[in-house]
């Protein structure tokens, strides 16, 4: 029996990948086991997203080959090198990397199994007197597949909650995004195959369901059959079938979160913001990648929208959905901006106040528009302007978590003295720390008895938080 063992890479678009691929070995009969020293296979899934997730992905392709090599009696295992990376540079790696045995791209996560065999069919060629071949690369040459709900999968995430990727690809035209030339056009599911896999997932025991994909809202807008009226145009039912998909989630019985993420700002609308506010499943957070304020920046990043449309839709979505919390991102140091963007930006934040915030430092990704810009800003310049930004969000994420401080909230408890509120998504965002007697996912009412910087105490008087907390505390 072969045994496979797996290393995912990047964000949770990769993760469910990842789960299909071990669902297919698993449906294969091969073992997924996690100890990589002791498997026949090792995969690396990886991501290409920005310079640091390439080097993290060169470096561990680079490891996991280094301990092969030292490892006495597993010099025959074998190195497979799937996802964005793959994707990306389908003609470069075979070449670049003679140290792995196969290249896997997006459209070939299904077909990992057969994929395993053959390598391994080609070795016993080799060895009974064949010649010695290049490392194949099993890529098309452009992503066009998207999983189904009875595609086979396993999930990776803890038993309470799971990621449901409801389309993929992306059409946007952003200046800096490397994305829609590896994952390619955007792709929906059908809503009834989303839901049937949702059902699936509350009958296991998930209690949270998050919708991810490259643009959430843009759901349903490339399939000209989910229109009411074929003959209508596409604006006039913006967003209508992610509507439609929450309303649906919503009517599924149980007790469950359902969480947006990844909603681009350019797609959403007032009907968006009445379903939300209408259906109490939908935790009451949403992840809108906003990237800039200046009119300057959003031009040039080629956003699809405007300072004006972006001050207004946060003001429609905090006064339509009560109780929201608002997380997003900014990118500082891209081509041309300037100190006058910046104080834009930094007004902005403090104006509005988000809840979650993160800023990423501009990557000149090669194949991008933006790489070739004039204005490229020095990395010192980069690094000056998201320590300003961050440093602001750090006193308005005291404020926020000081706001907390004798509320009741429910929380999901993620594991003994750790849970998640409803404005914090699984891995990016803050911590409540609880009891530790509480039970492990499951929905619990706690009292917020203290904060510190993004995360919140709800613990008894005299007990101590988590000790990954107090290791954070005196550093």
């Amino acid at each position: 029996m072969i045994k496979v063992s797996l290393i995912s890479l990047g964000c949770a678009k990769n993760l469910v990948d990842s789960e299909i691929m071990v669902g297919h070995l698993h449906k294969a009969g091969m073992t997924v086991i996690p100890e990589a020293a002791k498997a026949d296979v090792v995969i690396v899934n990886t991501c290409s997203f920005l310079e640091s997730s390439k080097e993290e992905s060169i470096n561990t392709i680079l490891e996991a080959h280094q301990n092969r090599g030292m490892r006495k009696r597993r010099k025959e295992q074998k190195l497979i090198v799937a996802g964005c990376m793959a994707q990306r540079y389908q003609k470069e790696l075979p070449g670049a990397l003679p140290e792995v045995d196969a290249f896997i791209g997006l459209d070939q996560v299904t077909k990992v199994a057969p994929i395993i065999e053959e390598i391994f069919a080609r070795e016993r060629g080799k060895t009974a007197g064949g010649e010695p071949e290049p490392a194949p690369a099993f890529v098309d040459r452009h992503s066009k597949y998207i999983p189904d709900y009875d595609t086979p999968r396993f999930r990776l995430t803890p038993r309470h909650y799971a990621y449901i990727k409801i389309a993929e690809g992306c059409n946007h035209p952003c200046t800096f995004c490397i994305i829609p030339q590896i994952r390619g056009r955007h792709r929906s599911r059908t809503i009834e195959s989303v839901v049937a896999e949702a059902r699936r997932l509350v009958a296991e025991g998930v209690r949270e369901l998050n919708l991810i994909s490259q643009d959430t809202t843009f759901f349903g807008m490339d399939t000209w059959e989910q229109r009411p009226n074929p003959r209508t145009p596409v604006d006039s039912t913006r967003g209508s079938a992610l509507t439609t998909l929450i309303r649906e989630l919503q009517a599924i019985p149980g007790d469950f979160w359902i969480r947006l993420l990844y909603t681009h700002p350019a797609h959403w609308s007032d009907e968006l913001i009445r379903t939300i506010a209408e259906c109490d499943k939908v935790a009451r957070y949403v992840d809108m990648p906003l990237q800039h304020i200046s009119d300057h920046m959003l031009g040039a990043m080629q956003r699809e929208t405007n300072s004006a449309y972006i001050r207004d839709l946060v003001k429609r979505i905090r006064s339509g959905i009560p109780g929201i919390a608002l997380r997003t991102t900014f990118i500082v140091g891209f081509p041309g901006e300037t100190d006058a963007d910046v104080d834009e930006l930094c007004g902005f934040i403090r104006e509005t106040k988000f809840e979650r915030l993160g800023v990423f430092r501009y990557s000149q990704e090669e194949g991008t528009r933006a790489a070739k810009m004039d204005g490229q800003l020095s990395a010192k310049q980069k690094e000056a302007r998201w320590h300003r930004t961050m440093a602001l969000q750090k006193e308005i994420a005291a404020e926020v978590s000081k706001a907390c401080v004798g509320r009741t909230l429910r929380v999901l408890v993620e594991e003994p003295g750790v849970a998640r509120g409803q404005a914090d998504a699984p891995d990016i965002d803050g911590r409540v720390y609880v009891a530790a007697t509480l039970p492990a996912g499951e929905f619990v009412d706690v009292k917020i008895t203290g904060y510190h910087d993004y995360d919140l105490l709800a613990l008894p008087p005299g007990e101590k938080p988590a000790k990954f907390l107090v290791a954070k505390q005196a550093q």
